[in-house]
């Protein structure tokens, strides 16, 4: 009927096929095509039942989410009514049959849903993933999956989005049968049995046998709220899933689509929805580089190799056998190899009995990991990540060793968090072929991937470990080589702030108290415990000669340290920890930092929790408008990346440039020239943000500004 739905016969059978690619996304035109085509087969005698399949690698992966904005910002156009369509997909006379393969997500599995049946391939998933950009189901997602799935499996799906494998969607109800073979083949087979058996069409609007009872609801729902604040903890979006999923169990299907569309309404227009829209765009923005074309080459990374095998090598390790690319991994002792290994397999193990994957998967991996002391191999392999200790010397006598041994065109990566991968370089014959992987700790989990070019990386190179972020599962953000690169450069003033304010009066647990109720996975100092304080204070002492004496330098951390107080790994750091590794605040860490403040002749005073979250996160904003400036980081929102995906920053408030524009510019610089007068000029407002701010701008406008000159 249009170029993105077409329709056809097989037999007596008609066959509506969405062909919007990539991923099928309900775009303008797609319901459009649908409605029309439904139409046309409703009305044609010879046609006996009708089938939904999607065109090309999914079946429809869910809602265009540009047309959220164009919502929200007034701008879209009036098209067809979404739910009308629906409906008339559940009224039509003759059977309907949605086909599924790949995903049936948000949109899509609510156009599903409407279908009087569902098939789909055994590979296939479902899921409500609304939440994740902040909102709800808006189509009656909410209000039909419980009358397929039962109340405690769509709460499950609508308030937490995790998609769900097609077995495990036919045995709650929501698939009918798993296809085996050509899907459209059965599919339609499946259809003539419908129409063989004479059987009335059942609208899922009308199924009630599995919305349950008030009493067994009422836990369900009480268990899921419990639950969302512990694991959504601060959003609003999983809440307002649960509430409109109960809807379905109070109210008729036409009042609880009315209280569905006033929660949808309210999500959709929040600052967490904006955010989180923010950061979903933002994944893919980042993987665009302006000096990098499309079709620049990439090498093949076949096989791999990494130096060292701690806690970081280790996880990076895992990470290339995750993905099924053999690695070799290096210690300098068997003593160290076997401890790694030891908790590789140990990892894997608790997956295992989990549930994330069976034993025989974990063996596979662990096959991919060759375990070596010397450099046996290193001749073959296409990259090696170093992941020795944080010094420069150390890590320059491995790269010169890695030079003489590796093949001319593999890549000498470095997981360096904070050096000078040039300096790095320097000591190879392949400058061009050095590059910096920060990964994150811990490796295997963190999604996060910094990717340094240093000032002779080839763009080949970059692309490589573009595309090889990707194929680890990561989300690559390509940065610029200076001390820390963007994300531990930013950490750093935030940290020096999280310490000045414990020095000034608060204590260590009102810190991280204070900006894990503000959403961050876990506070500045408590983060330093589980890092281990030891490898900040190794990085201090390599930069010792770079400290300006004339600013103020935290006085704790490295008295911490002193006293063999490295973290959770030696049971002490900032707090004490128990067996479990629960923290426990410690009179003698209190008692210390009052000794050195006072000799400091630091006066201690009362903070109040709005000054911890200000000179915490209008550091790190500062310091990334410097970045911005600076071109280290190539864009705002490649900043607000960074901080969700490494440093556990809540997405639902966007990253910190996105939270500085929400909050204002003017009031963040006005705020940041107040404790410039305070605290000196380690508080100098950064010049890019004093430009936006006296302009009425936003990072976001840099960003748009920065497109349109590299267009």
């Amino acid at each position: 009927m249009n170029t993105l739905v077409a329709f056809s016969r097989e037999g007596e059978v008609g066959v509506i096929t969405v062909n919007n690619p990539p991923v099928n996304a309900l775009s303008p035109g797609v319901p459009e095509g649908i409605k029309a085509c439904l139409e046309e087969a409703s009305t044609d005698d010879s046609i006996k039942a009708i089938i939904l399949i999607g065109g090309g690698r999914t079946f429809i992966a869910g809602a265009d989410i540009k047309e959220f904005g164009k919502i929200t910002s007034g701008q879209r156009r009036e098209g067809i009514n979404f739910l009308g369509l629906l409906l008339a997909i559940e009224d039509c006379p003759k059977p309907t049959i949605a086909a599924i393969h790949g995903t049936a997500f948000g949109g899509g599995l609510e156009v599903a849903m409407a279908f009087h049946y569902r098939v789909a391939d055994l590979s296939s998933q479902v899921g409500q993933p609304e939440v994740k950009l902040g909102i709800i189901p808006g189509a009656a997602g909410t209000q039909r999956l419980p009358r397929l799935a039962g109340v405690a499996k769509a709460v499950e799906m609508c308030a937490f989005g995790d998609p769900i494998k097609a077995k495990a969607a036919f045995e709650c109800g929501i698939i009918d049968r798993i296809i085996e073979g050509d899907l459209l083949e059965g599919a339609v087979a499946f259809a003539r049995e419908v129409v063989a058996s004479g059987a009335l069409v059942m609208k899922t609007r009308d199924r009630i046998e599995k919305l349950g009872d008030t009493a067994a609801n009422a836990a369900i729902f009480a268990e899921a709220r419990k639950q969302a604040a512990k694991r959504t903890r601060g959003q609003t979006a999983p809440v307002a899933a649960i509430d409109a999923v109960e809807a379905a169990t109070k109210l008729s299907f036409e009042e609880g689509c009315k209280r569905e569309a006033e929660l949808f309404k309210e999500c959709l227009f929040s600052p967490q929805s904006s955010a989180m829209i923010h950061i979903f765009f933002g994944e893919r923005e980042v993987s665009k580089i302006p000096d990098i074309p499309k079709d620049t080459r990439a090498f093949e990374i076949r096989k791999a190799a990494v130096i060292g095998a701690g806690t970081m090598g280790g996880g990076i390790a895992m990470n290339y056998a995750n993905a099924g690319i053999p690695v070799i991994l290096r210690e300098v002792d068997q003593t160290a190899l076997d401890r790694g290994l030891a908790v590789i397999r140990k990892n894997y193990a608790n997956s295992v009995k989990r549930g994330r994957f069976s034993q025989e998967v974990m063996d596979q991996r662990m096959a991919l990991i060759q375990p070596t002391t010397t450099y046996d191999g290193f001749e073959d392999v296409d990259i090696v990540v170093e992941a020795v200790f944080e010094g420069m010397e150390l890590k320059k006598q491995v790269f010169g060793e890695l030079d003489k041994i590796c093949k001319p065109d593999a890549i000498l990566a470095s997981n360096t968090s904070t050096l000078n991968i040039d300096e790095i370089a320097s000591v190879t014959s392949r400058p061009q072929m050095v590059i910096g992987h920060h990964f994150f700790s811990p490796a295997n989990v963190m999604k996060l991937l910094e990717i340094v070019r240093g000032k002779e990386t080839s763009k080949e190179v970059i692309a490589t470990s573009m595309a090889l972020a990707r194929k680890l599962n990561k989300v690559g953000v390509l940065v610029g080589n200076c001390r820390g690169f963007v994300g531990n450069r930013m950490v750093a003033p935030y940290g020096r702030e999280s310490q000045f304010l414990v020095e000034e009066g608060a204590r260590p647990q009102d810190v991280d108290d204070t900006l894990y109720e503000f959403g961050l996975a876990m506070g500045p100092l408590s983060m330093g415990d589980l890092a281990g304080l030891d490898v900040g204070w190794r990085i201090r002492k390599e930069y010792k000669h770079l400290e300006d004496p004339s600013e103020r330098h935290p006085l704790i951390a490295d008295q911490l340290c002193e006293r063999g107080r490295f973290g959770q790994k030696t049971g002490a750091g900032w707090y004490r920890y128990d067996e479990n590794r629960n923290r426990i605040p410690d009179p003698e860490v209190d008692k210390l930092i009052e000794a050195l403040a006072t000799e400091a002749g630091i006066k201690r005073r009362e903070i109040s929790k709005e000054e911890i979250i200000d000179r915490t996160m209008y550091a790190l904003v500062n310091e990334g408008a410097r970045i911005l400036e600076e071109g280290f980081a190539l864009r705002a929102v490649d900043i607000d990346v960074i901080y969700v995906f490494g440093y556990g920053f809540p997405a639902w408030r966007g990253g910190p440039m996105w939270y500085a524009d929400t909050v204002g510019l003017k009031k963040v610089y006005d705020r940041i020239s107040e404790f410039h007068r305070e605290h000196g000029k380690q508080w100098e407002p950064a010049p890019l943000l004093r430009e936006l701010a006296e302009q009425g701008k936003k990072f976001s406008d840099f960003d748009k500004e920065k497109l349109a000159r590299n267009a």
